[in-house]
């Protein structure tokens, strides 16, 4: 299949498939191996097929899957170094690594894809653009706050995967420890309804054409509050585009290039 769909976004896991006229990689493997094939099988994709898994960073919601995908069946694992040591230092084995440099793009098949910086609390969390068919897509998920890098890089594109993770009342209002919800709310945790929608709103351009809503909280957001909270957000400054959410044990909508 050729275009992008998130397989599964949430703290339960996450997986995102791109694919382009030769190339065909996975974005994060944070789900079982046996999940990854069977979603993939729905968009008519072997998992033989993948080329590389590319990687954001090392928490286990993020590389679950690299256990079957990367050191059974050998598939090359595209990361920068210090996330290749977390891996490691969690599989206690050496998959096939390739290893890009946070802030340099470079080529894999037909994709340009540009690793760049996040706030988050693992070693190099990375966001990615990647130009694919001469369109851009923007991932960027788990991060605490959109630095005016994060808002740089994610410019023009014309797909976007978008961390909405919390609503801060919610988190507040949980039964979870502080620590927890320091963590979340903290500089390096992970961006709220409001933060989202406040950074999809200097992000919108004519050419937007379709922003997933990623990541969502289980338990400190809902799909409606993401979609009620963004939109309402993006009404207030005189923008729209069309918004959806990548969920956690469905596929999500399918963009086809």
């Amino acid at each position: 299949m050729e275009g992008f769909c998130p397989l599964a976004s949430g703290s339960k896991g996450n997986c995102l498939y791109l694919g382009s006229k030769k190339t065909k990689i996975l974005i994060d493997a944070g789900i079982s191996g046996k999940a990854t094939k069977t979603k993939l099988a729905q968009l008519d994709v072997d998992f033989k097929d993948i080329d590389a898994i590319l990687i954001t960073h090392e928490h286990g919601d993020h590389i679950y899957g690299l256990k079957v995908l990367a050191l059974q069946h050998n598939i090359p694992i595209l990361c920068n170094s210090e996330t290749a040591k977390g891996i490691y230092s969690i599989l206690r084995d050496c998959p096939k690594f390739k290893i890009f440099t946070t802030g340099e793009p470079f080529e894999f098949g037909d994709l340009e894809i540009n690793p760049f910086s996040i706030p988050h609390d693992t070693m190099d969390p990375v966001g990615f653009t990647i130009k694919v068919d001469g369109l851009k897509l923007g991932i960027c998920a788990d991060l605490g706050f959109a630095t005016a890098l994060v808002e740089h890089q994610l410019q023009k594109c014309d797909y976007l995967y978008l961390e909405s993770n919390h609503e801060i009342s919610h988190v507040m209002a949980c039964r979870r420890p502080p620590t927890y919800k320091n963590r979340v709310l903290g500089r390096n945790g992970h961006l709220s309804n409001e933060a989202c929608g406040n950074l999809l709103a200097k992000l919108i351009h004519e050419n937007l054409k379709h922003t997933y809503l990623a990541h969502l909280s289980s338990e400190c957001n809902s799909p409606e509050t993401a979609l009620k909270i963004v939109g309402e957000i993006l009404k207030k400054n005189g923008v729209d585009v069309t918004l959806s959410i990548a969920p956690q044990e469905s596929l999500a909508q399918t963009i086809l290039f």
